[in-house]
């Protein structure tokens, strides 16, 4: 069960350095504003306005995501078409997925997999993260450019949370996805959750959409590793599913 506002306590937790650097700031252009000099005393809450109004709406929109819009609850997944399948979940360091696929599909038993390198995945939130987190009970890690541990159609659903975007090499990521591709059934799914780097998200974190990666490049990354869109669900304005099948053309 999620707490009350977990997500976007989170957000603050793992990235303090960042709103304290903001808080810093706002500070010390509160002080120009009430007390500097004439000359730059007007500019101050403008620019007051430009450093708080898309911290507070990223803070907003990630509280609605993560924390008020069902997410979590999972109400957006199609019925799975075996009646205990076999689920792997895919996490980038910190997965808070599985517990919730697991509940989702009891009895059935979810495997889960990380990715994580710390010499590649530099990400200060990441580290703050893992240790704050135990990892899912026999979460596996792997290589996101090598093979996985489980031979050929042997997975009847798949799931990247929030994760996958964090492999930026475009050819790499077709690869990890091949992959997926390679274990999963002939009718498995593939279940990728992220944010898309469109208009919505740029509205909430502004810069900070640039993490994410384009509707279109997801699409190119899925058509290279021979996989087809079967669906699309929007859980939130900010949030895209892709549910993924194999090409049965692709080799």
């Amino acid at each position: 069960m999620r707490k009350p506002l977990q997500g976007v306590g989170n957000i603050v937790r793992f990235n303090w350095h960042f709103y304290a650097l903001a808080a810093a700031a706002a500070l010390g252009l509160g002080a120009v504003w009430l007390a500097g000099p004439p000359v730059v005393r007007d500019w101050a809450p403008w620019l007051l306005a430009a450093l708080l109004v898309p911290v507070v709406v990223s803070l907003a929109v990630s509280a609605y995501v993560y924390d008020f819009s069902g997410l979590y609850r999972l109400a957006w997944l199609p019925a799975a078409k075996a009646a205990c399948p076999n689920i792997l979940t895919v996490n980038a360091g910190f997965d808070e997925i599985s517990a919730a696929i697991e509940q989702k599909y009891a009895p059935c038993d979810v495997q889960a997999v990380d990715f994580y390198d710390p010499a590649r995945h530099t990400e200060v939130s990441i580290r703050r993260a893992r240790r704050a987190y135990a990892p899912f009970p026999g979460t596996r890690a792997v290589d996101s450019r090598a093979a996985l541990p489980w031979p050929d159609n042997s997975i009847d659903l798949a799931f990247a949370f929030l994760a996958a975007h964090e492999i930026r090499d475009p050819a790499e990521r077709a690869d990890f996805f091949r992959e997926l591709r390679r274990v999963i059934k002939p009718d498995g799914q593939i279940i990728v959750t992220e944010h898309l780097r469109d208009a919505a998200n740029f509205l909430a974190y502004t810069v900070g959409f640039l993490h994410f990666h384009s509707r279109r490049a997801w699409l190119r990354t899925f058509r290279s590793a021979g996989l087809a869109v079967a669906q699309e669900v929007a859980a939130t304005p900010f949030i895209t599913t892709f549910i993924l099948r194999k090409n049965a053309g692709a080799a």
